[in-house]
């Protein structure tokens, strides 16, 4: 009966969204309130009647009802509560669901919190969200129901894939869906604005705290799931290019780019073509990364469909969605006229290069990723684009854009001065060039893009403390006065302050855990030791055990350093009971400097003769920065948008203005 409840909850939530969909955009083209009215409480309808499919699936896998073929095939009686609850979204069906539930969400938000946007504007909008949510509701219900019920019911289920369950791995997926769909209100504002022929900065004060609260939880959920490969899959590593990797850094990079966008729009009234534009691509990186990851064309853990129909269906919506989009805006774009004007060098101009960098980076991505599909789909071969291509292309196109960021917030608005900002920032030159040298000085058998990415981190992160203490007018004023300006600095600049350290850190992790990490792969016996960047492993042995539904190999290593123990790790080997499938999980332990990382594998023959293991030790320098720089960043995210500007949204449009806009249909 719960199975049944929440299909019924799912078709009656398809026909809200057909309403809300046609009723509202027909009214806001006639100008009729009554139905332009109708959009918020649909929304608010739609999202409630999700919510009650998603209670239902979720009461389905907690009481294991393996009557519900999406339960049996994805669950099982031993699993732990947590990850019952996480195999909701941990196959095909149930993560389409968890898509359309936060689809709502986002839609039933505006609905709620929207009373100051013009009616027309309001209506527009959600009836875009609703027809998104139209052509998903149908691929849902049509290929991938998760209500299916089989008969007669098997007596257990094939459990959830035991990569799958890992408390990083339970809240990744909902944090890049948050990202993913979020994305999905730019966009709607976007068409909106298309369709009612005008953008302005009021429409860039109501597009970026959805933009920006989407950018937060894409970089929260491309962190989790980085972290989760780090400790999870035991190479050691923390980003491979992999195509689903991919598929969730394109949105983030032209995300970010949209934000940049979109303050350009707000503060100085052009770029709104462009800005429009991004929040298509944005967008459409998002259903392309839907696409790759749900079509069956990739082979990952995170790619669950294997039926063609669905990757076809996906597609066709894919097609309709972004064509259409693109040839709206090929249609009512040259109608948005940018006022604005501004000289190369000048904030503008920094902002503007900065999005046709994180464009550039993201069309090689693209390409990158789809390359290889696209050539074995015309019988052209199997290639594989990796990690040489990605590293020798993206990482020389995003160096100026981090010289620049530090250089562009200290230029004016409009028309800048490049020397006098440059003069400014001789801390960061100096800071830079320790950066270098020290990088050079510590550690001389490294690649040169090492002392690169190292004086780059030095260069942002003075650099953005050079632009807050210009802010404030540090040393320029008297110290009283330079302290009450930083306490009443806007909550949005201090996010944006936060959010560039952050990514000054994250780079000097990310150089250091690429450029400089060490690995010493052997069989060890009990009692045998290895030295590694100066740390001194020592094999103590590994004992078997169980675990609430794997059997454990656990190993036990004792770290020294200049003859001092250091930490005691215990990494594990794990097979689980239903799949027979091994998981690993690594022994780490993470210092300032870096990272000490060992690995438990198979039974082997040591070197002496002796029975021994396979064993994997690392020494990741700096990774812990990374980590650390990512939540700096969503930090940053989530300070921005506790700022009244944001919470508040911008002030209600003239009266007057509501007609004009009717009229431009």
């Amino acid at each position: 009966m719960i199975a049944e409840l929440g299909h019924y909850a799912l078709a009656l939530a398809l026909f809200v969204a057909i309403v809300q969909a046609t009723l509202p955009l027909i009214g806001a083209h006639r100008g009729d309130a009554a139905w332009m009215a109708l959009a918020r409480p649909a929304a608010l309808c739609q999202f409630l009647l999700v919510a009650v499919a998603f209670g239902c699936l979720t009461h389905l896998y907690i009481t294991s009802d393996f009557s519900v073929l999406n339960v049996a095939q994805n669950s099982h009686t031993d699993k732990p509560l947590i990850y019952k609850i996480s195999g909701v979204w941990g196959n095909h069906e149930g993560s389409m669901l968890l898509w359309v539930l936060i689809l709502a969400l986002f839609g039933s938000a505006v609905a709620a919190f929207g009373a100051n946007l013009p009616p027309s504007l309001r209506a527009r909008v959600l009836s875009v969200q609703a027809l998104i949510a139209v052509g998903f509701y149908l691929f849902i219900l049509m290929t991938s129901n998760p209500f299916d019920r089989l008969i007669p019911a098997p007596p257990n289920g094939n459990d959830l894939n035991p990569l799958l369950q890992d408390p990083g791995l339970a809240i990744h997926p909902p944090m890049l869906y948050l990202g993913y769909v979020g994305f999905s209100m730019a966009f709607s504002f976007a068409i909106a604005a298309l369709i009612e022929g005008r953008v302005d900065a009021a429409w860039a004060r109501w597009v970026r705290p959805w933009t920006l609260a989407a950018w937060a939880f894409l970089t929260a959920g491309i962190g989790l799931g980085s972290w989760w490969a780090y400790y999870e899959l035991g190479w050691g590593g923390w980003w491979y290019w992999d195509p689903v990797e991919n598929a969730s850094f394109m949105p983030w990079l032209a995300g970010t780019a949209l934000l940049h966008s979109a303050t350009v729009v707000e503060k100085r009234d052009t770029l709104k073509g462009w800005t429009i534009l991004l929040a298509i691509i944005t967008f459409s990186m998002s259903l392309l990364g839907t696409f790759l990851v749900r079509s069956g064309v990739l082979t990952s853990v995170h790619a669950f469909a294997t039926d063609p129909a669905r990757g076809v269906f996906i597609l066709v919506l894919l097609i309709i969605v972004i064509g259409g989009s693109l040839a709206l805006y090929a249609w009512r774009g040259p109608q948005l006229v940018s006022t604005g004007l501004f000289q190369p060098i000048s904030r503008e101009g920094g902002l503007l290069f900065n999005n046709l960098v994180m464009a550039t980076a993201t069309a090689v991505v693209l390409l990158g990723t789809l390359y290889p599909l696209l050539l074995d789909a015309v019988d052209g071969g199997k290639v594989s684009v990796g990690p040489p291509f990605f590293n020798a292309v993206f990482i020389p196109i995003m160096i100026p854009m981090i010289v620049v960021m530090a250089i562009g917030p200290l230029l004016s608005w409009k028309r800048g001065d490049w020397r006098a900002a440059v003069v400014r920032l001789w801390p960061a030159m100096i800071a830079a060039a320790i950066g270098a040298v020290g990088a050079w000085a510590l550690v001389t058998d490294g690649p040169f893009l090492g002392i690169v990415g190292m004086a780059l981190a030095a260069w942002l992160a003075v650099g953005t403390l050079v632009e807050l203490a210009e802010r404030v007018r540090l040393f320029r004023e008297p110290m009283g006065r330079s302290l009450s300006r930083l306490t009443r600095q806007p909550r949005a600049s201090w996010g944006m302050t936060l959010a560039h350290f952050g990514l000054a850190v994250t780079i000097a992790g990310m150089t250091g855990a690429g450029a400089w990490v060490k690995e010493s792969i052997q069989v060890m016996a009990p009692g045998d030791t290895v030295t590694l960047s100066g740390y001194e492993f020592r094999f103590d042995g590994a004992r078997q055990g169980t675990g609430p539904n794997y059997a454990t190999t656990l190993g036990h290593f004792t770290v020294f350093k200049d003859g001092r123990e250091i930490v005691q790790l215990t990494p594990e080997k794990r097979v689980y009971n239903v799949s027979g499938t091994p998981t690993t999980e690594a022994g780490i332990d993470s210092l300032f400097s870096g990272d000490i990382y060992a690995v438990v594998g198979d039974r082997g023959t040591a070197p002496s003769g002796k029975p021994g293991f396979v064993t994997r030790l690392y020494f990741n320098p700096l990774v812990a920065w990374m980590w650390a720089g990512l939540m700096i960043m969503v930090a940053g995210g989530a300070l921005s948008l506790t700022d009244r500007r944001h919470r508040v949204g911008a002030p209600t449009r003239s009266t007057s203005a509501a007609p004009a806009a009717a009229g431009a249909d």
